[in-house]
């Protein structure tokens, strides 16, 4: 079953064709195909019934309406989905077939989708908020197990990069759903980040420039407690304390920094990663391993 391209050009009616061909040794009967878009989409009709029977090999297409919003600003993934009904045909009764639309783009590089303040310098503890309440990494003690602004960092077989930021700024990603170009090909992509709460899991999908894609869970421990090695993530750094919004703090308590990677398949050339949308997972780096 196949569904045309759909005009994301909105405020706007467009028109999706949806066609559908019997590859079964039986004719295929009482066929009706129903159309959705992304939830609150309005689709006109929403199902429709052909008449008749479909030999094999014979193909039966059905127009849909989609009235298509205004474009928002970002970058977004519109999956678009078609349902037959039938009788006959390979004796299964329903067949499914999907169209994923992209708007905007993907940000450049992991800087670029940067949305929160991690590391404060112990004098200035202010702009930092890594746990919602105003808590942060000290770039002193981070320094001093070799996290500097640019300083490269070893993990699961790749080479990634601290961010190259002062402190005080914004130096990770909160993971909200954005899509990130994926640096270059490899066997996995690494991911250096830490996390708040014992909640920081969710689901990454690479998507490759011939129009496939594939997705993984990954996660990270919380950064003051949890074993190192929950939800599958590897201890790269540990600090010492923490700073608060009243200064340096928690003296006696580790905040850890971690390594996890997805799959890649090295055989494709990966465009670029959906991150999950859990603002408990915080990234600072990525790259790709072989």
């Amino acid at each position: 079953m196949r569904v045309s391209s759909v005009d994301l050009d909105g405020p706007a009616v467009s028109t999706v064709e949806v066609t559908v061909t019997n590859t079964a040794p039986q004719h295929l009967r009482s066929l009706k195909i129903a159309f959705a878009g992304p939830k609150g989409w309005a689709v006109q009709p929403a199902v429709q019934e052909l008449g008749g029977s479909l030999a094999t090999g014979d193909e039966a297409g059905a127009a849909f309406r989609i009235q298509v919003p205004e474009k928002r600003q970002g970058f977004f993934m519109r999956t678009f989905t078609a349902t037959a009904t039938y009788r006959g045909g390979d004796g299964l009764g329903t067949a499914t077939g999907t169209r994923t639309e992209t708007t905007g783009s993907p940000e450049e590089n992991l800087a670029a989708a940067y949305n929160n303040v991690a590391v404060t310098d112990e004098s200035a503890t202010g702009p930092g908020d890594f746990d919602g309440e105003g808590n942060s990494f000290s770039a002193q003690k981070l320094a001093t197990v070799g996290l500097t602004p640019g300083a490269k960092v070893e993990a699961l077989g790749a080479e990634l990069t601290w961010p190259d930021v002062p402190a005080g700024t914004e130096d990770n990603v909160a993971a909200a759903g954005q899509a990130v170009k994926v640096p270059g090909k490899g066997d996995s992509l690494v991911l250096l980040g830490s996390g708040v709460t014992s909640n920081a899991t969710g689901n990454a999908t690479v998507h490759y420039t011939d129009g496939t894609s594939r997705t993984a869970a990954f996660g990270f421990p919380n950064w003051s407690f949890d074993p190192a090695d929950a939800h599958g993530a590897t201890l790269v750094k540990s600090t010492d304390g923490r700073n608060r919004p009243d200064g340096y703090g928690n003296a006696t308590v580790q905040y850890r920094i971690f390594a996890h990677s997805v799959p890649l398949d090295p055989s494709r050339t990966p465009d670029f990663v959906v991150l999950p949308a859990n603002s408990n997972i915080h990234i600072f780096a990525m790259a790709t391993a072989s």
